[in-house]
């Protein structure tokens, strides 16, 4: 279960106490909102693409939607999300769980400045009941992101 490899890696930098697990589901960033009473905004969805051969995730804010045009600029590239069934073998999470932590080799991390109105965001954590709070600095660091981007637009 990948909330297992999220919690091995966060053990290891000493974090793994910050995981905060739900009797309910919050694999959706509404459902994620009210299991945390958050605004959605606070929310850090991870979005996941096809960039030619390469697999892309952008961490943006909950209530921020792709902007094709950024997305093309960004990434030479028209915006493709990988399918549900492709998501857990490419990156390592399932679709409700996905986030910017413990992913498989050779997957990039952006992060959208959408998040960077916030002091703390909410991403998951592997599963589609977990999440932890981060201080910008704190994604920064444990996502091993490669730049911030501006990919996104708020809805």
């Amino acid at each position: 279960m990948s909330i297992e490899k999220v919690r091995k890696y966060f053990e290891t930098i000493g974090i793994d106490e910050k995981i905060q697990e739900f009797e309910i589901s919050s694999a959706t960033v509404a459902l994620a909102a009210k299991a945390l009473q958050c605004e959605e905004s606070r929310i850090a969805k991870t979005l996941s693409f096809h960039v030619g051969e390469r697999v892309v995730l952008i961490v943006a804010a909950g209530d921020a939607k792709i902007d094709n045009p950024k997305y093309k600029a960004q990434f030479k590239n028209k915006a493709k999300m990988l399918s549900f069934d492709e998501a857990e073998p490419l990156i390592g999470h399932a679709v409700g769980g996905v986030c910017p932590f413990a992913v498989n080799e050779g997957v990039e991390t952006y992060l959208d400045v959408s998040l960077k109105r916030f002091d703390t965001v909410f991403p998951a954590c592997g599963s589609s009941n977990s999440a932890i709070e981060l201080t910008l600095e704190e994604l920064e660091k444990y996502s091993d992101f490669i730049s911030w981007v501006d990919v996104c637009k708020l809805s």
